[in-house]
């Protein structure tokens, strides 16, 4: 049995919190802000990458070093310093917060981890290992990649409004189901 419950969150609007200003932590921030997250990033020093997503105004960043109270009123927390110590505090914290944790590669502490995600577009293909071994997770997603052109994510919008059409015009809750599997069943044999 699966220890994890597979999900994609919407976190458009939701405050998030990454502590921890290194590259890891610099390619949470970026996979959150691309999804509209509302990001604080706590660091007391910052990649070049991150200080130009802080001069762009992309994220708010405390430059300093983690406090409990950062967590307060976040949806979703991630511990990305590779200090135990610290990463414990943030752990702690997000639980009393209640804020969903991840801490980086230490599974056993995580309420969810992150996948190895294949995008192409509005299409994400994530494959998960369960923490076990991400890099096998990253080497099947990359033996992914191929089966998926470049421009999917533009068959997936075509797909997404041929459906919306054929649901519209279907008289039943059966229906509109049926309309929808036959409207993709379509698209993959053109692929």
């Amino acid at each position: 049995m699966p220890d994890y419950f597979p999900a994609f969150l919407d976190l458009r609007g939701r405050r998030c919190l990454v502590v921890g200003g290194g590259l890891i932590g610099e390619r949470k921030v970026r996979d959150l802000v691309a999804c509209g997250a509302v990001v604080t990033l706590v660091s007391p020093t910052l990649t070049e990458g991150l200080a130009a997503l802080v001069s762009e105004g992309r994220l708010r960043h405390r430059a300093r070093s983690f406090r409990s109270g950062d967590v307060r009123g976040c949806a979703l927390a991630i511990a990305a310093t590779g200090v135990g110590a610290v990463d414990t505090l943030v752990a702690e914290a997000a639980r009393r917060g209640h804020a969903l944790l991840n801490v980086v590669d230490r599974p056993t502490q995580c309420d969810f981890i992150l996948p190895s995600v294949l995008r192409r577009g509005e299409l994400q293909v994530a494959v998960s290992t369960g923490g076990r071994s991400p890099a096998l997770a990253r080497e099947i997603r990359t033996r992914l990649e191929p089966l998926f052109a470049p421009d999917y994510g533009d068959v997936v919008e075509q797909v997404g409004e041929a459906r919306r059409q054929a649901r519209a015009k279907a008289t039943s809750a059966p229906a509109r189901l049926e309309a929808g599997e036959r409207v993709a069943r379509r698209a993959l044999t053109r692929a």
